[in-house]
């Protein structure tokens, strides 16, 4: 079959289609569970080029096949899971999407509904179950305002969509003209140039008062001003730092207006609380086989580009979901 084979760690440009070996045995997150999937297109994250160039702190040694995310068709799959062969799916594998045929997890998978192609549903879980699990620790309450940062991003997008599932007044913090058209598109009520004034701006739309919520994937030194943008009791995100930098919290701040400051990591949290990853899958399939989402997928790339779709991630030049198609 063929895949996308990451040659050597020294980025997307390393990575070449070419004839890999059939998938054998688990994945090797899934406990020994056999999930074969016939796949028709990846979705890359930020895994993906990171990965590339081995600064992912789960990635493999080079060789290895790459894509993150898939959309598919069951092949085979274990009879103690809701999932039989022929199911249209999607999920994240983290490595081997970019391939013709690739081991899936149960825990991470969803159905998709007949109505959603391969493409978007490609665009679906990863993006989506980081969003709504920001939501849901967020504790988003119908008519709080969540402010979104990158928000034309693939995390961005799909936190704007998921605002009107919760009843939340999305404000979407953007850098171009075009990425403010694409969160407009998206559900954002406002939207705001990510230059300087932006604090002052997201203050005008809340009357004053801020933001309820903010959900950040960028971090870097926008970060202390996403803490001024809160309101009293006000909750922030990390989602994580694609903004290249960690940032550090002066507690004070934390202290004097009673904020929040919450991280998300889905599969930590399953260690700790079981059930919180089949929790997440089942408010995203839900919302999904309701035809109540609506990915948005930026540009569509064939197998042979798909290192140039990933040189494109890293550029920071992508708006909404990367997806490579994988066969039709």
């Amino acid at each position: 079959m063929r895949g996308v084979v990451v040659e050597s760690l020294t980025g997307p440009q390393a990575a070449h289609l070419t004839d890999v070996p059939e998938p054998v045995g688990a994945h090797p997150r899934a406990n020994g569970q056999r999930m074969l999937i016939d796949v028709r297109a990846a979705g890359l994250s930020f895994i993906d080029p990171l990965q590339t160039r081995g600064e992912y702190q789960n990635g493999l040694p080079a060789p290895y096949v790459a894509g993150s995310e898939f959309a598919g068709v069951v092949l085979e799959a274990p009879t103690d899971t809701r999932f039989v062969p022929g199911d249209r799916v999607g999920g994240i594998v983290w490595q081997g999407a970019l391939a013709e045929r690739c081991l899936a997890l149960p825990d991470y998978t969803v159905k998709l509904p007949d109505s959603m192609d391969f493409e978007h549903g490609a665009a679906l879980y990863m993006n989506y179950a980081t969003a709504w699990y920001a939501y849901d620790r967020a504790r988003v309450e119908p008519g709080e305002f969540v402010l979104v940062h990158g928000a034309a991003g693939g995390v961005g997008t799909a936190a704007l969509d998921l605002a009107k599932s919760f009843g939340a007044r999305a404000v979407a913090v953007v850098s171009t003209p075009e990425k403010a058209e694409v969160a407009r598109e998206c559900g954002a009520e406002f939207v705001v140039d990510a230059g300087e004034g932006w604090l002052d701006r997201v203050r005008e739309v809340t009357d004053g008062r801020g933001v309820h919520v903010v959900l950040d994937p960028v971090g870097g030194d926008r970060f202390t001003d996403s803490l001024r943008s809160l309101r009293q009791g006000g909750r922030l995100v990390v989602i994580g730092f694609t903004g290249g930098s960690i940032p550090t919290v002066k507690v004070n701040r934390l202290l004097h207006r009673n904020l929040t400051v919450t991280g998300i990591t889905m599969d930590n949290m399953e260690t700790e609380y079981p059930g919180t990853l089949a929790r997440v899958a089942r408010g995203v399939e839900d919302l999904a086989l309701a035809g109540r989402l609506a990915p948005r997928v930026g540009s569509v790339w064939s197998l042979a580009e798909a290192g140039a779709a990933m040189a494109s991630m890293s550029q920071r030049s992508a708006v909404g979901k990367v997806v490579v198609r994988v066969s039709d």
